[in-house]
């Protein structure tokens, strides 16, 4: 396994942690019907940089988003499109000998 493989993975687990995270902070300040709620935009651009899996994860681990039709079809396509350009990445770098296997 190169280095570069493991930061990425560090680096996809983290965000999507946070991004699992998130989901429960919103849930409960939902619950709170708390006013400084995060934006559903924000959810989304965590899920277009990489933490789309916290967030689909987040989305039925504690029930929330569930009903909005664009995060159940938008975060299932955001994760293919994560994974997708993770892939092309490192074949691209690996074509280059950039990465080293």
């Amino acid at each position: 396994m190169s280095i570069e493989f493991l930061a990425v993975s560090i680096f996809f687990l983290v965000v999507n942690l946070i991004s699992f995270n998130e989901m429960y902070v919103d849930k409960v300040k939902a619950r709170l019907r708390s006013d400084n709620r995060i934006p559903e935009g924000v959810l989304f651009f965590m899920a277009v940089f990489f933490g789309s899996v916290g967030v689909y994860l987040g989305m039925f681990a504690f029930r929330h988003k569930t009903q909005r039709w664009y995060f159940v079809i938008g975060m299932p396509l955001l994760m293919l499109e994560n994974l997708a350009f993770l892939y092309f990445v490192f074949k691209y770098l690996v074509g280059l000998h950039i990465i080293i296997t």
